[in-house]
C-alpha cells in the first residue's frame, strides 16, 4: 500500500522528530491519546507503587489515534 502525499509528509515529520527526541522523554500510549512523559529518576519509565505508569510524570498529551498493544 502506498501512502498519500499527506500521509508521507506526516510520516517523514515523525521520523525527523524521532532523530532529535530528548532521552529524558518517552511516550505512553493510552485510550485518551499519547502522553508525553518525563523519565523517572533512574532514567527509565517512571512507575507508581502498583507498577503502573506514574501520572505525576505526564508533561502533556497529544490526541493521535493509537493502540498500545503489541503485534
Amino acid at each position: 500500500m502506498e501512502p498519500t502525499k499527506e500521509e508521507l509528509k506526516a510520516i517523514n515529520s515523525l521520523k525527523r522528530l524521532a532523530k532529535k527526541w530528548p532521552k529524558s522523554l518517552w511516550l505512553f500510549s493510552n485510550g485518551m491519546g499519547i502522553s508525553i512523559m518525563r523519565c523517572g529518576p533512574d532514567g527509565g519509565q517512571a512507575t507508581n507503587e502498583y507498577g503502573g505508569m506514574d501520572q505525576d510524570y505526564i508533561l502533556d498529551s497529544v490526541n493521535i489515534p493509537n493502540d498500545g498493544g503489541d503485534w
